[in-house]
Formats: structure tokens, C-alpha cells, sequence
């Protein structure tokens, strides 16, 4: 089984006022419904509040990502399915519930990790 990232930017998610404790309730019910599956391996959303950094090889730290890389925001679920077919099912589940369309990658296979 390969495990599949699903995931959107913050930019993506346009929500009306009072629409977002629904949208809440029902992508939480998704979530509850991959881990009754046996699906769900861990998800949630990147804490905009904290800014990232970036971790050089020799250990040195400065504020802020790639600065040629777009910004890394918004949520993401990971899953491990059989199939890709099953991952885009799931992912069109989440996309129904958080009512913006969402990104499906394949982790690629390392026998060690």
C-alpha cells in the first residue's frame, strides 16, 4: 500500500461567515470515517502564526522558507491506500467537506523509512 498526501493552500479555502463551523463538522467527519477505515495515518493544517525556517547543512538557521518556493500553508491529510483510484475517491471526500479543491501526491517508496 503506498500512502497518499492530500492537501490545499489556505488561499484555496473560501468560506462564507457562518459556513465555517459546518465545513469544520463535516471534514472532521471525514477524517473520523478514514480512521475507522484504517486509512488515516495523521493530518492537519501548517500554524501560519509560526514563522518557518530554514535549516542550512552546517546548522545555521535564518527566518523564512525557499525564498524561490511558494509558501507552505494550509492543511493536508496523509492516507495509506491500495490504490490510486481509492486516494482520489478520499480525496474528493475531503474536497466535498472543506468545499475547495484538494492537491492527491503518492509518497514515493523507501524500504527503509
Amino acid at each position: 500500500m503506498a500512502k497518499y498526501l492530500i492537501s490545499f493552500p489556505s488561499a484555496a479555502m473560501v468560506v462564507p461567515d457562518g459556513e465555517w463551523e459546518t465545513v469544520g463538522r463535516d471534514a472532521h467527519a471525514v477524517i473520523d470515517e478514514a480512521k475507522s477505515a484504517g486509512v488515516y495515518v495523521f493530518g492537519g493544517g501548517i500554524d501560519e502564526g509560526v514563522p518557518p525556517v530554514l535549516v542550512s547543512a552546517d546548522g545555521s538557521v535564518v527566518e523564512g522558507g525557499y525564498p524561490w518556493g511558494p509558501p507552505l500553508d494550509g492543511g493536508f491529510t496523509v492516507l495509506e491506500l491500495p490504490s490510486r483510484d481509492e486516494a482520489v475517491a478520499w480525496a474528493a471526500r475531503i474536497a466535498k467537506a472543506c468545499r475547495c479543491a484538494q492537491e492527491l501526491r503518492v509518497f514515493g517508496f523507501d524500504p527503509q523509512s
